[in-house]
């Protein structure tokens, strides 16, 4: 009885958060602000962000600043959820702290390649530090690859990470430490979804991840064939091993002669069947859109507490992401009709 009402309230709770997520109307007039600045006010005046963003100057705000207190909303929502669904809260926890301390490696190892470590302490998320095992504050002060190890002494991460040290001929390979530590992070949520009691619960979590992950992999084919001219081994050994493609249809997108005939496989398959009616501007903009539809849908009808607060958690990620697509078009005087064509949300 107790699970029951636990899953009840989840979802109520969980689809009232997602009635106060940004609407149609919130993403035309963020793009109309001129800054930083403007947008960091309206978002504190006009949306759910307004208690994250409380206290904060929005005169002097920076791009970093103002991502970093957005995260804290999707951090207190999610906790907020996770206090009542007993049956996947700890584990669903345990994704989005390895999640964030994922981004926040990838972030050093970026501030590391571009020599521009001393930038990495003002992106760096305090409120993180409280839980999570990386040592946050020696990350944020890592100006070698070894002082970005000895910041992950005792974790997982530490020996991900050591096998990409870089040699005095060659630097750090970011692509492959990122398909590295993007394979752990996925790892570890299949993981949590097979533990589930439910199978209709543990099926369309999986169809969730795995759309998503399918058309990630889609996306990097593309784009490693188009931008990089990579071959067949390089792209083979930098994409994720999870989804419901099968080899054999990854494969042929690998051998695939251009992008057009990518993308022709694709269609061919039950990913490309169910997403051909989806348009988008670039490769990575599937994935993003994909999993937007699917998570709306989630929210709305499906009946399992854990599906729809993962779905919950997948759309506020995306919004967020949209939200610093909106700051980045700003900062570079990008056309908000330019801009537009960067986001998730296409409804306006």
């Amino acid at each position: 009885m107790l699970s029951h009402l636990s899953s009840n309230v989840v979802s109520a709770k969980a689809r009232a958060m997602y009635g106060r997520r940004l609407t149609a109307r919130n993403y035309q007039e963020m793009l109309n602000c001129k800054n930083v600045t403007e947008i960091a006010r309206y978002l504190a005046t006009n949306t759910d962000y307004d208690k994250v963003l409380a206290g904060i100057n929005d005169r002097e705000v920076h791009r970093g600043q103002l991502e970093n207190r957005l995260k804290q909303k999707l951090l207190a929502d999610s906790a907020a959820l996770c206090r009542y669904e007993i049956s996947i809260s700890d584990a669903l926890a345990a994704y989005l702290l390895q999640r964030s301390e994922v981004d926040q490696i990838l972030n050093a190892l970026l501030h590391l390649n571009a020599d521009r470590t001393k930038e990495y302490f003002f992106s760096m998320p305090a409120t993180l530090a409280v839980h999570s095992r990386i040592d946050l504050v020696r990350l944020s002060g890592a100006d070698s690859f070894d002082s970005i190890i000895a910041a992950l002494a005792h974790t997982p991460y530490h020996m991900l990470l050591e096998s990409f040290r870089p040699t005095y001929d060659n630097p750090i390979d970011f692509t492959a430490a990122e398909n590295a530590l993007n394979t752990y992070l996925y790892s570890q949520l299949y993981e949590t979804i097979e533990h589930l009691r439910y199978k209709g619960m543990k099926q369309d979590l999986r169809q969730i991840v795995d759309l998503y992950l399918d058309l990630n992999n889609f996306a990097r084919i593309l784009r490693f064939k188009t931008y990089f001219q990579a071959g067949p081994d390089y792209i083979r050994s930098n994409l994720l091993p999870f989804g419901s493609l099968n080899k054999d249809q990854i494969e042929k997108m690998i051998q695939a002669r251009d992008a057009g005939e990518v993308r022709t496989l694709l269609a061919k398959t039950r990913v490309g069947k169910k997403t051909s009616k989806i348009e988008y501007n670039f490769a990575d903009q599937l994935a993003e859109r994909a999993l937007y539809n699917v998570c709306r849908r989630g929210v709305h009808f499906s009946v399992y507490a854990s599906v729809v607060m993962l779905s919950y958690i997948f759309y506020m990620q995306i919004e967020l992401m949209d939200i610093i697509n909106i700051v980045e078009g700003i900062r570079y005087h990008l056309p908000p009709e330019e801009i537009k064509k960067l986001l998730a949300f296409s409804d306006f």
